[in-house]
């Protein structure tokens, strides 16, 4: 697991030293085991490295015998297949991405298709002086992009690119609404104006600092549901996942498993239980002196039975206080999710056992776990309806106006996936893994656990599973009133301990109650922040903090918006509490 970045430069001027510096020391945190840069002409590349697969040769760049020269953040689960299709390739390390540099050299640009595994991928070739980039299919791994004359530059965070004077730091108003509504933001543009997505699946070539050709490998398969019986299907879906959950155990270092007690997690750490050599590594959060539900007993009651080795996270709400803009400055892809904060919490406890964590991130999507698939199946169909057609605002009306365009970039997917093949629950399958998944679930597991310098990994998101999954017919996923049916009922054979049909709590810290305690002072220095006070009225941000508990997630989506423009825009530093770095941007702005 890495952090990249790169420059190219049109009409052949040379690269800056200075900007590959500054690129290198903002991912510096993505990889603390070592750093390499490549630099020819008017091309750099720079790769800062979290050795996991051959700690000892598998620096970056990686080379090939015509010049071509990688760098890459991720892992090839089928990297030793690879090897063995490719024959008397002459291979010069060990680590599993110098595969896909000699896949570029035999089949060009369709080298993405033979893949499994999460990647964000640089490939210059100097023979075409060509540089390529790409990213896997369901967007695990971040790549994002500046195209302005005279270069084009990327890196693993836009944070880099801003580090680096690259672009200046303004923000998209229509991406700031969708964020506050959605909790993340569409397609391939960022909030931050000139700072792009490459989308997930995308490759794209880049010639004298110009993107010249675009490709994009689809995750999902376009195809109705398969006729299968249902006990061939769940024999068939204990083949996929022991085989996806092996090819994501592969490590050099040790691993373990973020543990909920929830139907995904308890999938998952039930078979990492059956493969692996040792007892499982489980962490899980907590929320005592908490009124929201807690899940810490489900995750301990499921660790014993397979014999786990369970550690159990205490959150609070001072943690709240002292680490939420900590959180925030990670997070300079923004998402408003609130799960952020634990997530972040167990990354650290984590990185004391482990290098490695596997989540169980995309169950939701692959086996429809939310409650609108369940909806979907009402009445043969007649409530289907979209999600999040009501943002997290609706109750606030327009809000000064900052909230307008918030759902175009949604309403575009959707018609996109929309597909005469699908079923009306594959195409909301599809956009959840088009916008909700890369652009909010992933990023959060990224973001919190390479601040940890943490590898995350996610068994749920691999094509054989998603092939399978997408084409299960509708009523293996969902009924009327069980959402993740036949996930459910491979835990009741193999770990009954989850009790899978019982309802499940869900993975919500208390955030409302945590900023009520301090809604005197919160909402006033919320409301003079300079990013909150360009875009709302001060009477609006007070309608908000005047009942945090019942307005828990429009709540924390101000605070959290405060927080993260103090960082990102304004250059607050986040290592004070959150009274400290509001009234620390005050000043600044």
């Amino acid at each position: 697991m890495c952090g990249i970045a790169g420059v190219m430069m049109s009409n052949g001027r040379p690269v800056h030293p200075e900007t590959l510096d500054l690129l290198q020391a903002a991912l510096a945190h993505r990889g603390p085991d070592g750093s390499g840069r490549h630099v020819a002409g008017c091309v750099g590349l720079l790769s800062t490295r979290l050795a996991i697969i051959d700690r000892k040769t598998g620096r970056q760049p990686l080379y090939e015998d015509y010049g071509a020269v990688l760098v890459a953040n991720g892992e090839i689960y089928n990297d030793p297949e690879l090897r063995k299709q490719l024959g008397e390739v002459h291979f010069r390390t060990g680590s599993d991405c110098e595969s896909p540099l000699h896949l570029y050299r035999r089949k060009g640009l369709t080298f993405v298709d033979e893949l499994r595994g999460m990647y964000a991928i640089a490939i210059y070739d100097p023979t075409t002086a060509k540089l390529v980039l790409t990213r896997d299919p369901f967007g695990i791994k971040p790549l994002y992009y500046v195209e302005k004359a005279p270069f084009f530059a990327f890196a693993s965070e836009p944070r880099a690119l801003l580090a680096a004077g690259l672009v200046e730091r303004r923000i998209r108003p229509r991406a700031r609404a969708e964020l506050l509504q959605l909790k993340f933001t569409t397609g391939a543009d960022t909030i931050f104006s000139h700072i792009h997505r490459v989308l997930p699946g995308e490759t794209l070539v880049i010639a004298d600092g110009k993107i010249v050709e675009r490709r994009r490998r689809a995750a999902l398969p376009a195809a109705a549901p398969r006729v299968t019986d249902y006990q061939d299907a769940m024999r068939q879906l204990d083949q996929v996942l022991r085989d996806s959950v092996a090819h994501h155990l592969r490590s050099d270092v040790p691993y373990g498993l973020f543990l909920s007690g929830g139907i995904d997690s308890s999938t998952l750490v039930g078979l990492m239980a059956q493969l692996s050599p040792n007892p499982v590594v489980a962490i899980s959060a907590s929320f005592p002196d908490s009124r929201v539900p807690d899940e810490s007993r489900d995750a301990s009651r499921v660790a014993r039975a397979v014999g786990a080795d369970h550690h159990v996270v205490e959150m609070s709400a001072d943690y709240f206080w002292s680490r939420a803009p900590r959180i925030a400055d990670a997070l300079d892809d923004p998402t408003t999710d609130a799960a952020t904060i634990p997530t972040f919490a167990l990354a650290q406890a984590a990185r004391n056992h482990v290098t490695v964590v596997l989540s169980g991130e995309g169950g939701d999507e692959m086996f429809c776990g939310y409650s609108r698939y369940r909806r979907a199946r009402w009445l043969g169909g007649a409530l289907t309806r979209h999600a999040r057609t009501r943002g997290e605002f609706a109750a606030f009306g327009t809000m000064n106006g900052a909230l307008d365009g918030w759902r175009d970039g949604l309403n575009e997917t959707e018609r996109r996936e929309a597909t005469s093949e699908r079923t009306f629950i594959q195409e909301l399958q599809a956009v959840d893994c088009a916008e909700w998944l890369p652009n909010d679930l992933l990023i959060k597991l990224d973001r919190c656990l390479m601040a940890n310098s943490l590898e995350g990994r996610t068994p749920f998101l691999d094509p054989l599973v998603a092939d399978f999954a997408l084409r299960l017919p509708d009523e293996a996923k969902a009924t009327t009133r069980m959402s993740k049916r036949i996930l459910r009922d491979w835990l009741a054979h193999n770990v009954p301990a989850a009790q899978p049909y019982a309802k499940k709590l869900g993975f919500n810290p208390p955030v409302g109650d945590w900023i009520a305690a301090h809604r005197s002072v919160v909402r006033e220095l919320v409301a003079a922040q300079p990013g909150i006070a360009e875009a709302f009225a001060k009477a609006d941000v007070q309608r908000v903090f005047a009942d945090p508990e019942k307005n828990h997630q429009a709540a924390w989506s101000l605070l959290f918006y405060a927080l993260w423009h103090s960082s990102h825009v304004l250059g607050v530093p986040s290592d004070g509490n959150v009274e400290d770095v509001l009234a620390a941007a005050a000043v600044r702005g």
